[in-house]
Formats: structure tokens, C-alpha cells, sequence
């Protein structure tokens, strides 16, 4: 069971070195956690302790990765009715006017996240906002043409 431990911390060490476990959910840690955590009190020689948590732990991630769980994701609708105020809080933020095709779209938002991209110093969160509010612009002109 040490192997096992030594192998998850390495695990660990590996996703955050790589800024993998930054595309992690909460839940995603927890359970690794988790797994961490059963791993070394199974070492330890407590068993009854840790085998729970690593148990759970791997029936979290099993049940994660079920290809049928992907699939009742992807039967929902690609398109989804957006509201005219969201559409509108997004050209406010990308700087476009409302007959903007895809490509006036995309210039605003290179433009923009070049300047507030987390690399240069940016916010993620606002680098977020604005690929969001291009995803959304760009699929409502498609929509209008």
C-alpha cells in the first residue's frame, strides 16, 4: 500500500506541476483528496480506515468517466435561446455594433483578450467573460444569417 500512496502523490504532483488540476472541479479535489488520504492511512496499517476513502474515491471517477453519462450531454440542444440583454452585455464588452459578422467578432475579441489575457497579467475570470461573450456573439450572428 505505500507503493500505492508514493504512486498518488506523484499523481498529484504531476497535475499541478502540469496545471492539469487547474481544470479540475471542486469535486475533482475532493475525491483526489480523498483517494490521497486513504492511500496513506491504508500504508499506515489502517485498512478499515482507508479503504473507504479510496473505494469512494474510485467509484466517484468511475462513475465520472461512464460513457453514457457523456452522452445524455450531448443530446442536449447545441443552441440554446439567449436573452437580448445578454446579447448586448456581450457587444457592450467586445466593443461591437450589432450588424458585426463573425470575422468584425473575432478582431475585437483577439484585440481585447491580448490585453487582459492571464498570461499578460489578466484576470481568468475576465478572459472568461470575454471568450464567452465571442462564443455567444458568433453564434447569434450565425443564427441572423
Amino acid at each position: 500500500m505505500g507503493l500505492l500512496a508514493l504512486a498518488l502523490i506523484g499523481l498529484a504532483a504531476w497535475l499541478i506541476w502540469t496545471g492539469r488540476l487547474q481544470r479540475m472541479s471542486a469535486k475533482d479535489g475532493m475525491a483526489l483528496g480523498a483517494a490521497l488520504v486513504g492511500a496513506v492511512m491504508a500504508a499506515k496499517g489502517k485498512p478499515l480506515v482507508g479503504a473507504p476513502l479510496l473505494l469512494g474515491a474510485t467509484l466517484f471517477f468511475f462513475a465520472k468517466s461512464r460513457p453514457g453519462k457523456a452522452k445524455a450531454r450531448s443530446d442536449q440542444p447545441a443552441t440554446r435561446a439567449v436573452s437580448p440583454q445578454a446579447v448586448i452585455d456581450a457587444r457592450k464588452l467586445l466593443g461591437v455594433g450589432p450588424d458585426a459578422d463573425a470575422s468584425a467578432i473575432r478582431a475585437a475579441h483577439r484585440r481585447l483578450i491580448a490585453s487582459v489575457h492571464p498570461d499578460k497579467g489578466g484576470t481568468e475570470a475576465l478572459a472568461a467573460q470575454i471568450n464567452a461573450a465571442r462564443d455567444l456573439l458568433i453564434r447569434e450572428a450565425a443564427q441572423r444569417h
